[in-house]
Formats: structure tokens, sequence, C-alpha cells
């Protein structure tokens, strides 16, 4: 079904690229567990902006989408450190 999707979206919208699925994927799992649910299709978003800026094409959105997941892991990691250097109270 998303494979159906995902050509019938790309038709729809005149995009005749293919990129890899599992990435964008793995950048809005990333974006929704290290920051929250509503991140993930703002960051598929942003990828794909991106990727456009630079050019668009595969390469372009591998490397945005590379870029976004690494930030999203390191985003919870981030805000337990700022949460623990905040003194109580």
């Amino acid at each position: 079904m998303l494979d159906e999707w995902i050509a019938a979206a790309k038709k729809e919208l005149g995009i005749d690229l293919d990129v890899d699925t599992a990435a964008l994927l793995d950048v809005a799992r990333d974006a929704a567990h290290g920051v929250a649910r509503p991140a993930a299709p703002l960051t598929t978003f942003l990828v794909g902006y991106a990727a456009a800026r630079a050019g668009g094409g595969a390469e372009a959105v591998r490397e945005a989408a590379e870029k976004a997941a690494a930030l999203a892991r390191g985003w919870e990691e981030r805000g337990a450190a700022s949460a623990d250097a905040e003194p109580a109270g």
C-alpha cells in the first residue's frame, strides 16, 4: 500500500525521483521519538526543502535526511543535558 501511495503522490505532484523511502521513514521516526511526534512530518518537509535548495536529486535527499536524523537523535540527549544543568527550583 505504501509503495502505491508514494507512486500516486509522486505522479500527482509531478515528481520523477526515486528516493530511499526507508531513510525518510527513519528520519521521521527519529524526529517523532527524539523531539515530538509532530516533528516527524515537519522534519521530512524540511528535508525535502533542503534537498531542493541543494539542487535536488536522491543524493541531496540522502544528505539532508542524514543531517536531520543525527540532529533528532541527539535532541533528546541535548534536552536531558539542559535539564540536568538547570538549578532546581
